[in-house]
């Protein structure tokens, strides 16, 4: 009966045409018409009657053609988008919003190189090198159609406060793609493995999915940092090798492998600091063996060596120097200062001030951080920042007085006119 219902759909146009000649014949009967007034209404109407056929031959025909091509059509999973027929997907969901996501996919397999490491080098100061190489190694990850293991495990070392976890941040929003932020210093504990991947059943957290398996299940193509990774337990690491040998990490909840191929695992370590600022420097011209003498370093600083096998990469951020110093300082006074709700003028930070942090870094070495001085900076002006928003100032200037005090003042005011007590840096 199956295989008899598509030939009769087929035919349904001509059993129509019969149904209704009959169906004109039982009328005429019914009205006792003969067959000299059928003939009488022939003629009377006999201008419309090739109209009515052509326009009845051409819907026989169309639904004819439609019906031998719907299978084939429906084979696909959609149907025109236009016409009289309405696409599958514009009905069901958001199909420019789709098409989008996926042509961004496509594009992801063929990333430009140049541009990413150029909007990179905007963003993350003082580490040129490491835009172009992480670049570089993208694009080629990227590219690769088979993949059993993440695109990219890449570690980033060096000094606090020289942007490693910026440049994580920045990547994944150049690429397009979630971040996944794990503080690994609160996964120091043997137990902390559960909140990344699950809880056992029968025990506390079992019917909730761990925060990394979880994330990973819903944003397969995720970032996934990892901050300070070598404060993580080693029960943490034994996780992680799994997902970065066989390409997929097990929920421990239900069993349930979730994939990791689609991932860019980012590490971060402020580990061996002094041994890697001075191999950044000495060797910041031969990669390969800035390579070789990082792994020696972290291996000797107590990094697990398991770990460092399953690296594919190792980015060395040298510290900050000159006038990165002063950018990094004072961007990150910008942001503090756009917090209390205010904007700095053009040209608004003094230079003196810029000039001060740089020196203080200087003296501090390679552990300093120009973050923190720029926190320092806020205590200093904090209080003058909430007094010039509560006189609705929208722009401010920090101004170094001549006796070395900061003050923040209301941009276009006079010397006079600071917003607060002045104090001392």
């Amino acid at each position: 009966m199956k295989d008899l219902m598509p030939t009769l759909n087929r035919f349904m146009p001509l059993m129509m045409v019969i149904f209704l000649v009959l169906a004109s014949i039982q009328i005429a009967i019914s009205l006792h018409l003969s067959l000299h007034g059928l003939l009488h209404v022939l003629q009377w109407g006999a201008a419309i009657w090739p109209v009515l056929a052509a326009t009845g031959l051409a819907f026989s025909i169309a639904g004819l053609l439609f019906e031998t091509r719907s299978e084939k059509i429906a084979r696909k999973g959609l149907l025109r988008r236009r016409g009289f027929i309405m696409d599958v997907l514009a009905r069901l969901t958001n199909r420019a919003a789709l098409e989008e996501m996926l042509a961004r996919e496509q594009r992801e397999t063929t990333i430009d190189a140049e541009e990413l490491a150029a909007n990179l080098r905007a963003r993350v100061i003082g580490q040129d090198q490491v835009c172009e190489d992480m670049a570089t190694q993208l694009r080629r990850r990227l590219a690769l159609q088979v993949r059993g293991k993440p695109v990219g495990i890449f570690l980033l070392a060096g000094p606090p406060g020289t942007g490693k976890t910026y440049l994580a941040k920045q990547l994944s929003r150049q690429l397009d793609r979630p971040l996944l932020h794990f503080d690994m210093t609160q996964m120091s504990s043997p137990h902390a493995a559960t909140q990344l991947f699950g809880s056992p059943k029968g025990y506390v957290g079992s019917d909730t999915y761990g925060k990394l398996t979880g994330g990973l299940q819903e944003k397969p193509d995720a970032v996934v940092l990892l901050d300070e990774i070598e404060k993580a337990h080693p029960d943490v690491f034994k996780k992680f090798l799994t997902a970065w040998n066989d390409g997929h990490v097990t929920e421990a909840s239900t069993g349930q492998q979730v994939s990791t191929v689609r991932a860019i695992f980012i590490l971060t370590s402020n580990i061996a600091t002094e041994a890697l600022a001075d191999i950044a420097r000495r060797l910041q011209d031969d990669p390969d063996r800035m390579r070789a003498e990082s792994v020696e370093a972290l291996r000797q600083a107590g990094f697990a060596p398991e770990v460092l096998n399953r690296l594919d990469r190792i980015f060395v951020f040298r510290p900050l120097q000159g006038l990165d110093i002063a950018r990094v300082a004072a961007l990150e006074i910008e942001n503090m200062i756009e917090s209390y709700g205010l904007k700095v003028e053009t040209g608004g930070i003094d230079a003196a001030l810029l000039m001060d942090i740089m020196r203080r870094m200087s003296r501090m070495g390679d552990a300093a951080s120009a973050r923190d001085l720029a926190r320092g900076v806020e205590d200093m002006i904090s209080e003058s920042l909430i007094i010039a928003r509560q006189q609705g100032a929208s722009m401010v200037r920090l101004v170094k007085e001549e006796d070395g005090t900061v003050a923040a003042k209301a941009a276009g005011g006079s010397r006079s006119d600071s917003l607060s007590p002045r104090l001392t840096p």
